[in-house]
């Protein structure tokens, strides 16, 4: 017979631990990318370089300014901080739902001196039965109060929820700190580009300035008449003008880049190098599919999928019993002395149990909310992976005819130079008036502007393609 009891109280603890396990969570599949396989526009050049995840973005970037910069921005920037605190408060999150798979254990004491006179327990006691002296109540417990029985897996299912939603939360952290490299490197691509436009632009103030005093004396020589002496005038207020404008983007472009970085620009560092050096060009783009699983923003959408298939789980099991058990086992006595002796021994054990009958639908809507929430997860995952996708395809394309462009923005402001230079030849010989000459001398510092800034939109469009194929999570 006590084999026999053994064989089903074994029996019992394995089924037990079978139901413990087990979970009402639909099976979670990844839904299908809705984006094409292959890249729009890719450059034979892309097909074979690195994979970006596999080139650091010290490696990426060759300015040591810039990389001082990042890397006071990755230590100083008060949202990545955010970010980085978001995640240890997901983390605690997660262990408080964890530690519900396990009963709490509690320790109490308790120590108690009265006293009950004769005259406090009323007329239909008889005063001799009742003793008036004082007395003392010692009591030692260890207990477990309301451990449920995760019977249908809703603890467990919450805890996944918990789980995946700290993952996501880690993701989040890992895709705003590569926005964060991606948005230091643009500002700073911005500020050295404004500095050689402004480079331009005050060497063209003083070629104006000499070409004014030019206007005058010929002007006052009676060789030249008050009208070309003003559209010299107009050139000169034009590169001023420009001037102003672009000290203007420089200053609010660095009082930008000093928010991101996390304090103003430090005084001591390394010179900068020349624009068409800030980065490394060699990138690859893989397939979209293996692009699509390494970015950090990608796998943050998932977990929250993730997360709210599990609290599907959890809101099944609410329509089902929910089993608790309380326990506790300790000592009392009126002796301190023979506080833990065999006579003072106490315990208590018993479940409790709570079926839901009439709810009014609550249970029902709950999981109606989880329902929804889950079929909000997919098309923001999917979305997700759209907006991915285009990110990448947009950086090709700039990267392809971006090329294209600067090169033909190149060949056109030699081509204006000498068209410049032609002009005020013309106009030197008495070929041409000073219009001609005003007109050659707007185009050409147009086209040096417009040079500058091709060049800019190159180099940022590359950074934006290292970042878009999942580069900068690594130093």
């Amino acid at each position: 017979m006590a084999s026999s009891r053994n064989r089903r109280a074994a029996v019992a603890a394995v089924a037990l631990a079978l139901l413990a396990g087990c979970t009402m969570q639909p099976r979670y599949e990844r839904p299908t990318p809705p984006v094409a396989e292959s890249w729009p526009t890719l450059a034979p050049d892309l097909e074979a370089g690195p994979a970006a995840t596999d080139i650091g973005w010290q490696t990426f970037f060759n300015d040591e300014r810039l990389r001082r910069l990042i890397a006071l921005g990755l230590a100083n920037n008060r949202d990545l901080r955010v970010a980085v605190l978001r995640i240890d408060e997901a983390r605690g999150q997660y262990r408080i739902q964890r530690a519900d798979l396990l009963p709490g254990v509690d320790v109490n004491a308790a120590a108690a001196r009265s006293k009950t006179s004769p005259a406090s327990v009323g007329p239909s006691i008889p005063p001799n039965a009742v003793s008036s002296g004082a007395g003392d109540q010692f009591q030692v417990n260890v207990g477990v109060s309301s451990f449920e029985l995760d019977f249908w897996g809703r603890v467990r299912s919450l805890s996944d929820a918990a789980r995946a939603s700290y993952l996501a939360t880690v993701e989040g952290e890992r895709a705003f700190r590569i926005s964060l490299i991606a948005d230091i490197a643009s500002a700073y691509l911005s500020l050295r580009a404004l500095d050689e436009r402004i480079a331009l632009a005050v060497g063209t103030l003083e070629s104006r300035n000499k070409g004014l005093e030019l206007a005058k004396l010929r002007r006052d020589a009676g060789v030249t008449s008050a009208l070309d002496y003003r559209q010299a005038e107009t050139l000169l207020t034009q590169a001023e003008t420009e001037l102003a404008s672009l000290r203007r983007q420089h200053a609010q472009t660095r009082n930008a880049l000093g928010v991101l970085i996390g304090g103003p620009l430090p005084q001591d560092l390394p010179p900068p190098m020349p624009l068409l050096s800030q980065v490394d060009q060699r990138v690859g783009a893989a397939v979209p599919s293996d692009v699509l699983v390494s970015r950090p923003d990608v796998l943050s959408a998932e977990q929250r999928l993730r997360a709210a298939n599990a609290n599907i789980g959890a809101a099944r099991a609410a329509f089902f019993p929910r089993i608790s058990l309380t326990g506790s086992f300790g000592y009392a006595s009126t002796d301190l002395d023979n506080l833990f002796g065999d006579d003072g021994e106490t315990w208590s054990f018993g479940p409790s149990l709570v079926l839901p009958i009439f709810d009014f639908g609550r249970n029902a809507a709950n999981l109606d909310v989880a329902e929804a929430r889950k079929d909000i997860a997919v098309a923001t995952y999917e979305r997700t992976v759209q907006t991915a996708f285009q990110e990448v395809a947009d950086a090709l394309a700039a990267r392809r005819y971006l090329t294209e462009q600067v090169d033909a923005q190149a060949r056109a402001l030699a081509a204006q130079r000498d068209l410049a230079e032609l002009a005020e030849l013309r106009y030197r010989n008495g070929v041409a008036n000073y219009l001609e000459v005003l007109d050659a001398q707007r185009n050409l510092f147009a086209a040096e502007q417009a040079l500058v800034e091709s060049r800019r939109e190159l180099l940022a469009s590359l950074v934006s393609l290292y970042v878009a194929l999942g580069g900068g999570l690594n130093p």
